[in-house]
């Protein structure tokens, strides 16, 4: 991969995205973070965080004239193997600075060994990490977080899609593979998948498979969409039917190698690449309004692989008694100040039409952000209600919700009860 070309490309993106109108005025329904309305200390530029025990760096792009009553997309650039976040960064962040147009703060954070392998799920929580220090001084609308990568950059955005479906909108894999993991990659995103025919590097079949994992849980019809034949020098771009309302999903499969800025036809060296443009498209169709409409059916179909990590010790379930139902409480990531958890309500010897699960937190750790369930908290007491479409459970058949949660110091697991609704 030529980082010249890449940069040559970004460079032409920047200046033709110049003329491009973007507005301003804050959604109404925008979901703004604490950042909104403060002075802001960050500023463009390489910076250090800690995380996970470690010192790692990545590079900040705030938007020129930064408004911080306005809220902003934020979205997350991830670089390739042997690749760095400078490399990112001088690019344009595959052309999405340009693209932006000061609408967007850009963040290309930089892998251990130049890579994301994602170990102990460290990588995931340096985005949680990073997430949680721009929300809290930055402008962010909270609906509006993205996150990109070319080949092992996408298969963190590939990870980032499966561990935090309920804080990223959506994401673009470019020539990916499940390389960074995926756990536990259920729930939808709205997902865009841009791969070359002829990839000799990761296969374009490794590109569908991942894709595939988002047809299913956005709940699109199956289909085998078309891609350009050898020599055409041509791409196709095929958005899924029948996928829930705000979670599309787009493939993009061009005539091409193992590389992140395709061009169409014999374009000479430097010629502008189509992909940042196809991924601003994608991004910017999707509304500041988080999607309720749930699916039809609930996704049933596991990740395709099982985490990379043993995940921290569970509760034991209780026994099932016939008819009612059980819940179990496990901790699948936990970083400083935080945590992500899940619950399996399974049902006993009957059926169930519904379930109520119940539990109480014993350090003062709060629920931010929930999927697949209603909770109404009073106080450290939770209560988790089923979804209209995740509530009628088979005998001896298992559903989970998830959360997102803050934390400070000790974060011991509850014992979770569950009952029949």
């Amino acid at each position: 991969m030529s980082i010249r070309r890449l940069a040559g490309a970004a460079a032409v993106l920047l200046a033709t995205a110049a003329a491009v109108a973007v507005v301003t005025a804050a959604p109404a329904d925008a979901a703004l973070t604490a950042g909104c309305g403060k002075a802001p200390t960050l500023t463009s530029g390489t910076r250090t965080i800690s995380s996970g025990g470690q010192n790692r760096t990545y590079i900040l792009r705030v938007p020129d004239n930064y408004d911080r009553n306005k809220p902003y997309k934020l979205i997350f650039a991830f670089h390739w193997l042997n690749g760095t976040a400078g490399n990112v960064a001088g690019a344009g962040y595959y052309g999405l600075q340009g693209q932006s147009n000061n609408s967007a703060i850009l963040v290309a954070p930089q892998g251990i060994d130049n890579g994301w392998a994602n170990t102990g799920n460290r990588d995931l929580t340096l985005v949680d990490n990073l997430t949680a220090l721009i929300d809290g001084d930055l402008c962010v609308d909270t609906t509006q977080r993205f996150a990109l990568g070319w080949s092992y950059g996408g298969a963190m955005s590939y990870a980032v899609a499966c561990a935090r479906p309920a804080v990223f909108r959506a994401v673009a894999v470019l020539s990916g593979a499940n390389l960074s993991g995926c756990s536990p990659g259920t729930q939808p995103v709205a997902y865009l998948g841009i791969h070359g025919t002829y990839d000799s590097v990761l296969n374009i079949s490794l590109g569908r498979s991942i894709r595939d994992t988002f047809v299913r849980n956005n709940g699109c019809t199956a289909q085998n969409p078309p891609e350009p034949a050898r020599g055409s020098l041509t791409h196709i771009v095929t958005a899924y039917a029948g996928c829930r309302a705000g979670y599309p999903v787009v493939w993009a499969a061009f005539d091409g190698d193992h590389t992140p800025e395709p061009v169409d036809g014999s374009s000479p060296s430097g010629a502008r690449t189509w992909v940042g443009g196809e991924v601003w498209r994608f991004f910017s169709q999707l509304t500041s309004t988080t999607p309720t409409t749930p699916p039809t059916t609930p996704p049933t179909t596991p990740p395709t692989t099982p985490p990379t990590t043993t995940p921290p010790p569970t509760t034991t379930p209780p026994p099932v008694e016939p008819g009612g139902c059980t819940a179990t409480y496990r901790v699948t990531g936990q970083w400083p100040g935080g945590f992500q958890a899940e619950v399996t309500v399974t049902a006993g010897a009957a059926a169930v039409s519904g379930w109520r699960v119940g539990w109480t937190f014993a350090d003062g750790q709060r629920i931010t952000q929930l999927w697949g369930g209603r909770n109404t908290p009073n106080g450290n007491a939770q209560t988790v209600a089923n979804e209209s479409w995740n509530g009628s459970l088979a005998a001896g058949a298992s559903t989970t919700f998830g959360f997102l949660g803050t934390s400070t110091g000790a974060n011991s697991v509850p014992a979770a009860t569950c009952t029949p609704a």
